[in-house]
């Protein structure tokens, strides 16, 4: 019998979640009950928030002294993160169940994120309809709005948290099992203006036997492909997408961090990497343009999206960085220059066409990569012509081969 784990601050919430509870036992299922709260619960649960503290090396009376809300979350979201991953490990539940405010939610959401990809896991939570992205992080924790506050049980509340409940059920009930001839897994990047590069990829890998996952290069798709690559997920990286960068450079809106490209070198994933999209800065409507740029190249993708032509200086810069985390790899890394254009936009007659800022990238990149770990390969193509796409993929599947062959010979 399937067991839902069901965490949070049974201190301040305990008749709201002994009301879950009794609603995933009346389903058949098995809970297992974890107070995440700084004082004492309002009924026994089977790991104690002593037990929460300590896994962060914590005593939880010490925290209970200081009243300090902000410290006390932060240390039990930090006893969650190392508790939780392990309590899954030892098979104490199947998926994970809980409510909270924002407090709560910081607090087991951090536990939650530590589990493996498709355990489910699910936030009720009075955040759920802001922006979640401090909560859910690369994880694929389910945020399900509370629509009044978590605390108190009435006509609203119990019928959200009946709703979460089933839905739980259904999950760790229904799990699918994984397929048994399980393909080796490709993770690609891909931007609208890159999109028939990456389709025509897509599609030859997909022939020749392998399963491709498309991450959109919007920032949360770049940190969460690294994540994937980090979890031991993915056995080769299409990388041809890299426009996360330019935004995190010049300050535009979907930049994935300062770690992007760093995870499949340091994996030793074999990669290959282009410079896809690396014309462009992402902003939201055109009024949202901060003034300083307002004097740029700027493009109007759609109501919602306005883009901005990088400069010769920021491709100059562009080149330096890809370089430098290039250069880092571990493993097997191919870089390729589709020296004809970098999108949809950047090809003769399109509105980022800029040979002159193109070839500051390049020439960049050319002298800065380091050979003896990346090798540099150019074609006088756009980056979304057949001829590259099908080139990256098969030079892809080479890479992945040699690194089998290596490890079946060692």
């Amino acid at each position: 019998m399937k067991t839902i784990a069901i965490a949070g601050t049974f201190d301040s919430k305990g008749a709201e979640f002994l009301y879950v509870k009794s609603v995933i036992e009346s389903l058949g299922l098995h809970t297992f009950t974890i107070h995440s709260g700084v004082f004492e619960p309002a009924f026994t649960p089977d790991v104690s928030n002593t037990e929460v503290a300590g896994a962060a090396g914590l005593d939880i009376h010490d925290i209970a002294a200081k009243k300090d809300r902000a410290e006390g979350t932060e240390a039990l979201a930090r006893g969650m993160e190392k508790l939780i991953p392990k309590l899954y490990v030892e098979g104490k539940f199947d998926g994970i169940l809980s409510f909270g405010g924002t407090g709560g939610t910081s607090i087991v959401t951090a536990g939650m994120r530590a589990l493996p990809i498709g355990v489910p896991k699910l936030m009720v939570s009075t955040v759920a309809s802001g922006n979640t992205e401090p909560y859910v992080g690369t994880s694929d924790i389910i945020m399900f709005p509370s629509i009044v506050d978590v605390a108190g049980l009435n006509s609203f509340s119990t019928k959200i948290f009946t709703n979460a409940a089933h839905a739980m059920a259904g999950m760790v009930q229904f799990e699918s099992e994984p397929p048994r001839d399980k393909k080796p897994l490709i993770a690609a990047t891909m931007f609208g203006v890159t999109t028939p590069c990456v389709t025509y990829a897509r599609e030859y890998l997909e022939e020749q036997g392998y399963e491709v996952l498309v991450f959109h290069a919007t920032g949360t798709g770049g940190k969460t492909m690294e994540s994937l690559v980090e979890g031991g997920f993915i056995d080769g990286v299409l990388d041809l997408t890299t426009t996360e960068w330019c935004d995190e450079l010049v300050g535009g809106v979907l930049a994935a961090g300062p770690h992007r490209l760093e995870a499949a070198g340091r994996c030793k994933v074999p990669q290959v990497v282009s410079t896809g999209a690396l014309d462009m800065v992402n902003f939201g409507p055109y009024d949202s343009v901060p003034e300083v740029f307002k004097g740029r190249n700027l493009y109007k993708h759609n109501p919602s999206v306005t883009l901005m032509r990088t400069t010769v200086e920021e491709n100059r810069k562009l080149g330096e960085i890809i370089a430098g985390k290039l250069n880092q790899a571990q493993g097997q890394t191919v870089l390729m220059l589709p020296l004809k254009g970098l999108s949809m936009l950047d090809v003769t007659g399109e509105p980022f066409e800029g040979a002159e800022e193109d070839s500051a990238l390049f020439e960049t990149l050319r002298q800065q990569i380091n050979p003896d770990v990346v090798q540099l390969i150019e074609m006088d193509t756009d980056i979304n012509d057949q001829a590259f796409a099908l080139a990256a993929a098969k030079r892809l599947i080479e890479l992945i081969k040699q690194k089998e062959s290596q490890e079946s010979a060692n």
